[in-house]
């Protein structure tokens, strides 16, 4: 059976206004279904077969958003926030509408891959102790990251509360000396954990300071090189596969 919905609610939940401007709205004959003029603003309709415009413009039904963001510096993982500019507001009012929410976050200067979504169940199963998901890293670190690093991070390093991490994957790469500064050390990190400041404790446990930091991978999901900072776009229909793959995984 097709699903029914009232036409005021349909245009209130894609963002056109708020039940009142849309009732008005609908009364002055500025909406349109299926080519004719409606002035029933609690028409009964199927939201996905039929075509509704308001002011000429073309309604497109969604309940769900997936969205891939690259995250730039200065803005914070959340949904709100009375200081700080955060993820949602780098959205447009049309995808902020449906009310998506960051899975899991990114401190407020680290850049990089970050998944909005209104899916509840699939940022659960994303963020699930049990499933532990890899999220691979992109840093810039103060220090001579070395061989020695490289197998302590293989065995878990034990974080400043006493916490010790579940083995990880480290590359190494370029180093740059800097004068009086020292060296920097490129590297690339997967875990399978999301704790607090997690890279950035696990360098300080070896001694050394991460100064830039990207994220570059969730699970199965690669951010776009071509992405822009600060832009995003809607997942495609083989990246949300993989991402739902992921549930049916043994734990």
């Amino acid at each position: 059976m097709a699903k029914r919905m009232r036409l005021d609610k349909l245009l209130a939940n894609m963002g056109f206004g708020t039940r009142s401007e849309i009732r008005r709205a609908v009364k002055q004959g500025r909406v349109t279904v299926d080519g004719a003029v409606v002035k029933d603003f609690g028409l009964q309709l199927d939201p996905e077969a039929a075509a509704v415009q308001f002011d000429g413009e073309q309604v497109v039904y969604r309940e769900t958003i997936y969205v891939m963001l690259n995250k730039p510096q200065g803005v914070v993982s959340a949904t709100e926030d009375t200081r700080d500019r955060t993820v949602v507001d780098l959205l447009e009012q049309g995808d902020r509408v449906l009310q998506p929410f960051p899975v899991g976050r990114l401190d407020k200067d680290t850049e990089g891959l970050l998944l909005l979504t209104n899916d509840g169940k699939l940022a659960h199963e994303l963020l699930s102790p049990k499933k532990h998901v890899p999220k691979t890293y992109e840093a810039l670190v103060h220090g001579d990251v070395g061989e020695n690093d490289r197998a302590a991070f293989a065995d878990g390093v034990t974080l400043d509360d006493g916490y010790e991490t579940m083995p990880a994957q480290l590359v190494i790469g370029p180093k740059e000396a800097r004068g009086e500064e020292g060296v920097f050390s490129q590297i690339t990190l997967t875990i399978h954990e999301g704790k607090f400041h997690q890279v950035k404790r696990m360098f300080e446990a070896v001694g050394k300071k991460v100064v830039y930091l990207r994220r570059i991978s969730m699970g199965p999901l690669q951010l776009d090189p071509s992405l822009p900072l600060g832009e995003y776009r809607p997942l495609t229909d083989e990246e949300l596969t993989m991402l739902q793959s992921v549930h049916r995984a043994e734990d």
